[in-house]
């Protein structure tokens, strides 16, 4: 066998459907029972990011395959059981499930000293399988470690209450009538808050610095479609990041009229959260806002203000740990926590070793995988050649300085793109 492929979710169906489409040899391998990566309700016993009321923040034309668009009857934004069931069709109509082994947990992966790679596998009786492949493309996302505070605060340990991450939530229902705090301003914060505002009898949202949060649509244009606009893409970085100061100052006002921090950053200095919820959720009561936590006392929840407040539960969104656990130490992440990838996809010195969907961009991300996807099918059967590992090295080093100047130095800043132009980088290595 050529390739294997690492994970069944939308990066790893993407390059499925890429080999295929060149008629190249290839294994999947998915640990979950199913295709659909994060989209994929998880069953009893299953750890996963995949609460019920998640949703995409991504218009769904822009977050379908090119070749397989999203049902006419989706909505504009589908909730995860619809992406989960349109990714499933998609590996049907690709003709991708023969080649994807369901159950199937990557043990390690390791380079032979004579070029190719040696993956081992674990299935679901427990017997270890040991393969060998001339390529490797990690397509396994990055949602599997939980990030808590390392210390918690003070107290934590004999908090009466639960402390749980957002991989572990599942459904606003499970708090019906308790007293939660929810950790965070992300993505998963804004979404598991506003959640818990229908079912709790009460909900903080405890926020340590301010984030931008940006309504999924502004003047009627979803914000990825405005990320793809040609109008968009031909404005300077100046002028879109005024542009979209101007529209949020029209669209929502300050945060700090919601109890919100303003952020210490301008807007595309960080990540962004989108949301159509919180800001009304709290504009009606039923979010709070409050300052970080400073400890916990019984079953009571102390603020950085002072304050307190009793809570049953804290439901901490503080993202994820980029881990890749089968692979060697250091690969693709640094020391420092950066993630070193020639155009956020090869490792320099590791050939035949790929990552797709290792990106966070600002917009929907298909487009980004599609491309990273043929990019790597073609240089899989020769059709494109990768530079010296010294070019490399220094097309990862000018980006990674970049990313510093733009956005510091920050957990998970190194894999973020902007959509027009990394798109433009894999123009001159595709067919037109």
């Amino acid at each position: 066998m050529r390739v294997c492929v690492i994970g069944a979710g939308l990066s790893g169906l993407a390059v499925g459907h890429a080999l295929k489409e060149r008629g190249i040899s290839f294994v999947c391998l998915e640990k979950a029972p199913d295709v659909g990566g994060i989209w994929r309700q998880p069953g009893a016993g299953e750890r996963g990011p995949g609460y019920r009321t998640l949703h995409l923040n991504t218009a769904k034309q822009l977050t379908g395959y090119a070749d397989f668009p999203m049902p006419d009857s989706y909505p504009l934004y589908p909730r995860h059981s619809q992406v989960a069931a349109y990714l499933r069709s998609f590996a049907e109509w690709a003709g991708l499930l023969d080649h994807v082994e369901l159950r199937t947990e990557v043990v390690s992966v390791r380079q032979d000293a004579d070029g190719p790679w040696t993956v081992v596998s674990r299935g679901a009786d427990g017997a270890q399988v040991s393969r060998r492949f001339e390529q490797v493309v990690v397509a396994s996302g990055h949602h599997n470690e939980p990030a808590l505070p390392d210390p918690l605060p003070a107290g934590a340990d004999s908090f009466a209450g639960t402390i749980l991450h957002s991989l572990d939530y599942r459904d606003g229902g499970d708090f019906a009538g308790r007293r939660v705090v929810v950790v965070g301003l992300g993505a998963s914060a804004v979404d598991i808050a506003a959640d818990l505002s229908r079912h709790a009898k009460r909900t903080l949202l405890s926020v340590r610095r301010g984030l931008h949060v940006v309504p999924k649509q502004l003047f009627g244009m979803s914000v990825d479609e405005i990320a793809e606009a040609p109008w968009w893409n031909e404005m300077s970085f100046d002028e879109r990041r005024r542009w979209v100061e101007q529209a949020l100052l029209v669209a929502r006002g300050r945060l700090s009229d919601y109890g919100l921090p303003e952020p210490d950053h301008p807007v595309f200095s960080s990540a962004t959260t989108l949301s159509d919820e919180i800001l009304s959720r709290i504009r009606h009561g039923a979010v709070t806002p409050k300052p970080a936590i400073a400890s916990f006392d019984g079953d009571r929840v102390v603020f950085t203000d002072g304050s307190s407040e009793p809570a049953d539960a804290v439901v901490y969104c503080t993202g994820f740990h980029m881990t890749f656990p089968f692979l060697p130490a250091g690969c693709p992440v640094s020391a420092d926590g950066s993630v070193e990838l020639y155009r956020r996809v090869v490792p320099a010195d590791r050939p035949g070793l790929y990552f797709v969907g290792l990106v966070r961009p600002v917009g929907a991300i298909t487009r980004l995988v599609e491309a990273q996807a043929e990019w790597v099918a073609r240089l899989v059967d020769g059709a494109a050649v990768l530079p010296a590992a010294e070019e490399m090295r220094e097309e990862i080093g000018t980006y990674l300085t970049g990313i510093v100047q733009r956005y510091g130095r920050t957990e998970g800043a190194s894999i973020q793109v902007d959509v027009g132009p990394y798109l433009a980088e894999f123009r001159e290595s595709l067919p037109v």
